[in-house]
């Protein structure tokens, strides 16, 4: 019996990109199928082997020959985070065509459990459920807050000597997303099926200032951490050139880690590929300039 095929949905993003190099990496036979809006994106990936298909979530039709013959999927979450219930539609609609197509099992690219994040969470907790009102097997991967999310922050607080945010002391288990997706790959390829959630988050936890200490020790340009409330953060995000929406989004993630949301740490990255997650000061050494 052949081993079914794997499905990697925007396989253009970041996270996608890095989950189907690492499954090509793996040794054994197994057909990889990429799904994109933009196909021609991923025409290196076509060159290698990779089933590359066409796929757009806003049209719905399309989607269960997108999924056609596929066993095993990664649902990446979507970025249509526009203060509207696209989102979820999108999601409804890819699982629908998973199941119409046949699919076992479907690994979902959820957030952490954060009431403090609103719309944002609640996207996730609906895609939850909309899985679990489905016959569908899955693996809910709750990935807490990407590293990388720190590098432009820090590269303006290197500037400044300031990282300016609304967190307080609230920390995060920040996590690298090549280990999110180290993860998210491992689950793929497990054979098993059943339903689980998993926390997916580095294993200690850090403040802004502790952030700031880190950037100052590696690349010896003083930052300091300065916290302002939730208003002020809005303002000073619009009076930079951030959207308005934008700027309430990324104030509601500084709302959650005041309220501590999102300092969970969590040992699953290692448990389940075997390699721990890469820390936070070794992280921010390959990435921040001296």
């Amino acid at each position: 019996m052949s081993e079914p095929k794997l499905l990697v949905t925007g396989a253009a993003g970041h996270l996608g990109r890095q989950v189907i190099e690492i499954l090509l990496a793996v040794p054994g036979e197994r057909t990889l199928v990429a799904t994109t809006r933009n196909p021609a994106a991923l025409a290196d990936l076509a060159a290698r082997g990779v089933d590359v298909r066409a796929a757009n979530f806003d049209e719905p039709a399309g989607l269960e020959a997108a999924f056609a013959g596929v066993g095993r999927a990664l649902l990446i979450s979507t970025d249509a985070v526009d203060g509207t219930d696209r989102r979820v539609a999108q999601h409804q609609a890819a699982i629908r065509a998973l199941v119409a197509a046949g699919a076992q099992h479907v690994v979902y690219t959820s957030a952490p459990d954060a009431p403090t994040l609103g719309a944002v969470a609640a996207d996730h907790r609906a895609t939850e459920t909309a899985l679990q009102e489905s016959s569908l097997d899955f693996t809910v991967l709750r990935n807490n807050l990407y590293a990388e999310l720190l590098l432009a922050p820090l590269a303006a607080a290197l500037a400044t000597g300031e990282l300016v945010d609304a967190r307080g002391d609230g920390a995060v288990a920040w996590i690298a997303r090549e280990d999110c997706a180290r993860v998210a790959a491992a689950m793929l390829l497990e054979a098993a099926l059943g339903r689980r959630l998993v926390q997916v988050a580095g294993t200690a936890a850090f403040t802004s200032r502790q952030v700031a200490e880190l950037a100052t020790e590696l690349t010896g340009r003083p930052v300091v951490h300065r916290a302002v409330n939730p208003d002020e953060r809005v303002a000073g995000l619009v009076a930079a050139g951030t959207p308005a929406p934008v700027a309430e989004v990324l104030t509601a993630f500084d709302r959650a880690i005041a309220a501590g949301e999102l300092a969970r740490t969590s040992p699953a990255v290692e448990r389940l590929t075997g390699t721990p997650p890469l820390g936070l000061r070794d992280f921010l050494a390959a990435h921040l300039a001296s």
